[in-house]
């Protein structure tokens, strides 16, 4: 079966959230290495990167079905779901790829995914992000 998510977001809305709540939403929506990625404790961070990472998160909840929330409702009961569970990363060709950690990781197993693909893109003041999966046998 193939499984499909995408989201789209407006970048500025990233940076008014970063200017109003600066470390700690960075920290609470990305994980250590895409924020390093994403340079966005420097002199110039990419809101636009920032912004695509957002989209590919919420296009990852899309793909395995039940939204941020349910990520965790569906695997770990009683735990609150983490952006973090959910992280871009760079193959060694530089493509962005997808690591899962915790309920996000477990929601893809129980649905037999095996693998999940990411294509991010930035125009015009918009972020999207697209997720097709693939789930051998069910």
């Amino acid at each position: 079966m193939i499984y499909h998510g995408v989201d789209i977001i407006e970048i500025d809305r990233i940076r008014k959230a970063v200017g109003r709540w600066g470390k700690r939403f960075l920290q609470r929506v990305y994980t250590i290495g895409e924020l390093r990625d994403c340079n966005a404790f420097g002199s110039a961070p990419s809101y636009q990167s920032l912004a695509a990472r957002w989209a590919a998160k919420e296009a990852v909840s899309k793909a395995l079905g039940v939204g941020l929330s349910g990520i965790a409702a569906v695997s770990v009961p009683n735990r609150r779901p983490r952006m973090t569970d959910i992280e871009v990363v760079r193959d060694a060709d530089g493509r962005p790829t997808l690591r899962l950690h915790g309920p996000a990781d477990i929601t893809a197993t129980a649905l037999g995914i095996a693998e999940m693909a990411l294509s991010l893109s930035h125009s015009g003041g918009i972020a999207i992000a697209s997720v097709v999966a693939n789930s051998a046998g069910h």
